[in-house]
């Protein structure tokens, strides 16, 4: 089934994610957006197991979004995605239960977001942070506008902005079908950082000025290197299976996070 026209909101990567007004100049209008009441009934393509939140995610969108990519042609104007966020079930000890395939397992609907691409409709958005022409807005479990999070709009600008060479659609290789599906080979070099489970390993590195660090991504979900503090500095997005090397030439210790994910954090420490 072909989603309704209207819709738009955040598929963020953030829990605090989407709102604004679209007739303010530099702002955007989750007001104006309808809750897609029948998502559930479009193309199911990816699920999405969040470590650092404990949650399932599941994406939706058409079934002529779908075969649009897949044939290798753009993102149709008028493609709306949807995330549902669940909870994942947890036992006693509050870890994720996982099923056979080692995934976890959905609780309760949290929440809902969308994203939706109409032509036309990001000219009213900052350059520094429009998303092309796609809009954005979040919805609770029970299909009304979630307030506090559409106060921040920009977040979910900003989130995908890293994104725009995939059309600031993460999930785009899972959209086309080419999102790897095996498990990755996680590296164990002195000078390598393996990301997985939403966390760096090992978090904290030693090596001498001028030898590079390589981080390697394990995860289904895109992760960014971000170095932090006097001289920041970004990796690539990194999806599943891709690596990243960074070089030290200074001593010092260098705090770093996942750009997309924040609370991951790591240091590197450097010396003569």
């Amino acid at each position: 089934m072909k989603p309704r026209k209207r819709i738009a909101a955040a598929l963020c990567v953030g829990a605090a994610a989407a709102g604004g007004v679209l007739a303010a100049a530099g702002s955007a209008s989750p007001e104006s957006i309808a809750f897609p009441q029948d998502y559930q009934k479009w193309t199911l393509y990816s699920t999405v197991d969040r470590y650092d939140s404990k949650q399932y995610r599941e994406l939706y969108t058409s079934a002529e979004a779908v075969k649009a990519v897949r044939e290798g042609r753009p993102i149709p104007d008028g493609t709306v995605i949807v995330m549902a966020i669940h909870s994942a079930k947890v036992d006693d000890k509050s870890t994720p239960v996982k099923d056979a395939k080692g995934r976890f397992v959905k609780d309760k609907l949290g929440g809902v977001t969308v994203m939706e691409k109409r032509k036309g409709s990001g000219v009213s958005i900052p350059d520094d942070w429009r998303n092309g022409d796609w809009q954005y807005a979040s919805f609770t479990h029970d299909g009304k506008p979630n307030e506090k999070a559409n106060a921040g709009i920009k977040n979910c600008f900003v989130c995908h902005k890293p994104h725009e060479k995939q059309d600031f659609v993460i999930s785009l290789a899972q959209l086309a079908g080419k999102f790897p599906s095996g498990p990755v080979a996680m590296k164990s070099g002195m000078h390598d950082v393996n990301i997985t489970g939403f966390s760096f390993g090992p978090t904290a590195l030693k090596v001498t000025a001028g030898q590079p660090v390589t981080w390697t991504n394990g995860d289904d979900s895109p992760h960014q290197v971000t170095l932090t503090g006097d001289k920041p500095q970004r990796t690539a997005v990194l999806l599943k299976g891709q690596s990243a090397t960074l070089k030290f030439d200074e001593a010092g210790t260098f705090g770093y996070i996942c750009g997309l994910h924040p609370s991951m954090k790591g240091s590197v420490e450097v010396t003569r």
